[in-house]
C-alpha cells in the first residue's frame, strides 16, 4: 500500500495502514447498505404498481398505512449515522 501523507486538517491525525484498511471496509459496507436500501425501494415501487392494478383498494390502503418508504428513509439515515460513527471511531478526531 502506498503511503499517503495528508495535509494537516485541524483535529485529525494521519491514519496508519490498518486504520486506512478499516476505513475502506467501512466505505465498502456503506456501498452494500446503499445497494440494499435501493433494492428495497425498487421492491416497494413494484409493490405499489401491483397494488394499483388490483381490483380493490385494500392493498393500497394497507401500504399507505404501513409507510414503507418512510421506514426505508429512516433505515438509510440510521445506516449513514452508524457508518459515520464507525469512521469517527477509527479516525478519532479531537474536535467536536
Amino acid at each position: 500500500m502506498e503511503t499517503f501523507i495528508q495535509p494537516k486538517v485541524t483535529g485529525y491525525r494521519q491514519l496508519n495502514e490498518q486504520e486506512a484498511a478499516l476505513m475502506n471496509e467501512i466505505k465498502a459496507l456503506g456501498a452494500q447498505l446503499d445497494g440494499m436500501a435501493r433494492r428495497v425501494s425498487a421492491h416497494l415501487s413494484a409493490q405499489v404498481v401491483a397494488a394499483s392494478n388490483m381490483d380493490t383498494s385494500d392493498e393500497t390502503a394497507r401500504i399507505d398505512d404501513a409507510q414503507p418508504n418512510r421506514w426505508v428513509a429512516i433505515a438509510r439515515t440510521d445506516f449513514q449515522t452508524g457508518l459515520m460513527a464507525l469512521v469517527r471511531a477509527v479516525a478519532q478526531p479531537t474536535n467536536f
